[in-house]
């Protein structure tokens, strides 16, 4: 009976350390989406931007006179 409960504890122990490791990744994984969101509202606002300025290229980009 001891040796099924000391077993019983390894295992808990180490789903334990699995969850935590668990949580880390889904904690990592959500500061990455929201720094992605708000890279990608950044550049909907500066394409937003462009268009409301006519649609011409930025100073600098412009397109060469052969297109």
């Amino acid at each position: 009976m001891e040796d099924r409960i000391a077993e019983l504890e390894v295992r808990i122990a180490f789903q334990d350390e699995l969850l935590d490791a668990l949580n880390q990744t889904v904690a990592r994984q959500q500061r990455e989406m929201d720094l992605l969101q708000q890279q990608m509202r950044l550049l909907y606002q500066h394409v937003k931007g462009m268009q409301a300025d006519g649609g011409t290229a930025p100073a600098g980009h412009e397109i060469p006179p052969h297109y």
